[in-house]
């Protein structure tokens, strides 16, 4: 397993694996190489880039630093970039795909970036998150409490019937989600409050596909709507039949033929 020391010293641990134009995956909440989207999407992209999936602070075998600030999750994903010969093919999911964002935004080296349901989810329409949501989130985190934790960001933050949450401890991935839980405070600090980041958005000024399910959850619809309208020049692809959670050979051809035109200058 590589690793990388990022700027404050942590430890990031990545998988690298394929051949051709670089393409760094960017995990959503509670998710890296131990669980979510990422593992399963990896080997179907392969074949045609050299993937990077890395563990952000906080999750798997990456390591974390009690001094958070959302500038430590810019500074690694810049040095996994700088690992990958930059710049690099972007995609991010859920709140990773906000991070991806803003990290375009800030002029981080990509050449092209995809986007799939960025979780900006306090807007019309959307679930505005609950009053004073990040100090609890710190709280639990620093308190020990994860289960609390993954309690109080799925049902408060996410909206799940809490009469759900007894079933979670049997899902495959809940040892997963229990190690991964003292991240949560880091994603919602990513998100910068769930506002749509008009700003941000605009400023990006390399070729976008925003992505999202026809069946995905109602209060992440305008979010999507907002993102394909203001980021200059976006393109739009709905998977047929998805949800939040899209499966990966669903993701996996777009990303082929969005990020292909790359791999295809790359090689040149």
């Amino acid at each position: 397993m590589p690793t990388f020391t990022s700027a404050d010293g942590t430890r990031i641990a990545y998988d690298v694996r394929g051949a051709g134009a670089p393409l760094i995956l960017v995990d959503g909440a509670f998710c890296g190489r131990n669980l979510g989207p990422m593992p399963k999407l990896a080997p179907l992209l392969a074949p045609h880039f050299t993937v990077y999936n890395y563990d952000r602070r906080g999750r798997g075998e990456s390591g974390d630093n009690p001094a958070y600030s959302t500038e430590r999750e810019y500074e690694d994903l810049a040095g996994l970039i700088e690992i990958a010969g930059g710049p690099v093919c972007l995609y991010g999911t859920s709140s990773g795909a906000g991070l991806a964002l803003f990290a375009t935004a800030r002029g981080l080296p990509v050449d092209r970036l995809a986007i799939f349901e960025p979780p900006f989810t306090d807007v019309p329409g959307g679930k505005p998150m609950p009053a004073g949501y990040q100090a609890d989130l710190e709280a639990l985190a620093a308190a020990g409490r994860r289960a609390d934790l993954i309690k109080y960001f799925m049902v408060r933050m996410i909206g799940m019937p809490a009469i759900l949450m007894p079933m979670m401890r049997f899902n495959p991935g809940w040892k997963a989600m229990l190690q991964n839980a003292p991240s949560l405070p880091h994603d919602a600090a990513i998100m910068q409050g769930y506002g749509f980041p008009f700003e941000a958005a605009r400023a990006i000024r390399v070729p976008t596909i925003v992505m999202a399910g026809d069946k995905t959850f109602k209060q992440l619809r305008e979010p999507v709507r907002l993102a394909r309208e203001t980021i200059p020049g976006a393109r739009f692809a709905s998977l047929a039949g998805q949800s939040h959670d899209a499966a990966a050979d669903s993701v996996a051809p777009v990303l082929i033929e969005f990020f292909g035109a790359e791999a295809a200058r790359a090689a040149a």
